[in-house]
């Protein structure tokens, strides 16, 4: 998708922080490093097509799900979030420190939103143009497709960060209850050729083991993982 070549290699500036595409994989996927100040949050916004899932990295996240304030909920590093299309959401950061997350896209489309509400003067406005983009620091973290049989390894903060293909159950190695993973690539398929999990879902690891257990990647799975 041509649209989204306006974002490869660029930082967004936003009035809450910054994000920028970390990963993508043409028009089906893409990952986005988000940082929130302090004290800031997001427009209260959703997606008309697209589906978005979120794994914090670091800092505590408050999400608003939905148009009510009552929805509120708080959420720890290694916490995950998967949120449909048409499904409004809103991540606050009540601390004192930067938070920092990476967010699932699928499709990539960066022209896919809806703002709401926005304490910066944002509401009803599209994502943010040409004038808010510069060019991407050589020092900020960037992820690279796996070559098979090898894993990406990146650490940021006290997140442990992998990439990497997998073909089966056995070669998920838990360490703790805790890791999140998220399919940058591939599915997984019951007997008659079902889609039980498809690219983009985020999931603890524990649970992307139980369903290779029981159901049948299609060829090779690319999992993004991460761990304390």
């Amino acid at each position: 998708m041509k649209k989204n070549k306006l974002y490869d290699l660029k930082v967004v500036s936003k009035p809450w922080g910054h994000e920028y595409v970390i990963y993508s994989d043409k028009k089906k996927l893409a990952v986005t490093f988000l940082k929130i100040n302090p004290k800031k949050e997001t427009s209260l916004h959703c997606h008309s097509s697209k589906k978005t899932g979120f794994i914090i990295l670091h800092g505590i996240a408050n999400v608003q799900i939905g148009i009510y304030k009552s929805n509120i909920f708080k959420y720890k590093p290694m916490s995950r979030l998967v949120f449909r299309s048409g499904l409004f959401h809103k991540l606050i950061n009540r601390g004192d420190k930067p938070l920092y997350a990476l967010e699932f896209e699928t499709p990539y489309n960066k022209k896919d939103l809806i703002r709401m509400k926005d304490r910066f003067g944002r509401a009803n406005r599209p994502y943010e143009g040409i004038d808010y983009l510069k060019d991407i620091d050589k020092n900020k973290l960037k992820f690279k497709k796996p070559k098979k049989n090898e894993t990406n390894k990146y650490k940021f903060k006290n997140s442990k960060i992998t990439l990497k293909y997998i073909s089966s159950f056995k070669e998920i190695k838990i360490i703790d209850n805790k890791s999140s993973v998220a399919i940058l690539d591939g599915k997984i398929l019951d007997r008659t050729g079902k889609i039980v999990i498809n690219t983009g879902e985020v999931i603890k690891e524990k649970t992307l083991k139980i369903l290779m257990q029981n159901f049948v990647p299609y060829k090779q799975i690319l999992v993004l993982k991460v761990s304390r």
